[in-house]
């Protein structure tokens, strides 16, 4: 008996398995993948958003449309990033979509405050709401996406990327409001002010990412 008990306690007791860590690969490849139809959507952003803001003389719309040109460049950078090796270039990617931040906040700052002193007096643009709803929710689903696969690899300028795509849903928002209030009670300074106020958090966005890139 005593044998017994010794032979089974010199047994290899069975270890439950280790959970596996993330697969790199797979979450880089997605990452890209979400980029990818970032950079999609708001490239047709830009065509739409433009022609519509020219048309309805719509500063809101027109600086919608180059706050998407931002959109694309920095999703482009991440793209470029998650390509290389991992984490290549992260401080260097980190820079250039902090400078995309401050570029985006330096020009709404601008345009929000020359459209205050104009006075400009945006005409009605149905179409442009129409798209502006439809950006609110693909920006705010890609951003929710891209901030998971960002804390999982874990990749700084996908996280950065991310808080970019949500800052872009919450301008869409901004803009929308703008148009609507304006549609209905007249507000015609609204797009002007929601531009100023995203300025704002751009910059500061802006500031803090190129901290953390040193």
């Amino acid at each position: 008996m005593a044998a017994a008990a010794a032979a089974q306690a010199e047994r290899p007791r069975t270890q439950c398995p280790l959970p596996r860590p993330p697969d790199q690969r797979r979450l880089r490849r997605r990452g890209r993948h979400l980029e990818l139809v970032t950079t999609a959507w708001n490239a047709g952003e830009v065509v739409a958003t433009l022609s519509l803001g020219f048309l309805a003389n719509s500063l809101a719309l027109v600086a919608f449309g180059l706050d998407s040109l931002v959109e694309v460049f920095a999703s482009l950078v991440v793209i470029w990033h998650l390509g290389g090796p991992a984490g290549g270039g992260s401080r260097r990617a980190e820079r250039l979509v902090a400078g995309a931040f401050g570029a985006l906040g330096l020009y709404l700052a601008a345009a929000g405050s020359r459209g205050i002193v104009t006075g400009s007096h945006p005409a009605r643009s149905p179409a442009g709401i129409a798209v502006l709803a439809l950006t609110v929710v693909a920006m705010a689903c890609l951003a929710r996406a891209k901030r998971r696969v960002g804390l999982a690899l874990p990749s700084p300028p996908l996280l950065a990327n991310a808080t970019m795509t949500l800052l872009d849903a919450a301008l869409a928002g901004g803009v929308l409001l703008a148009l609507v209030l304006d549609l209905v009670v007249g507000w015609w300074w609204a797009d002007a002010t929601a531009a100023l106020v995203v300025a704002v958090v751009a910059m500061r966005e802006g500031v803090e990412g190129w901290r953390k890139a040193r």
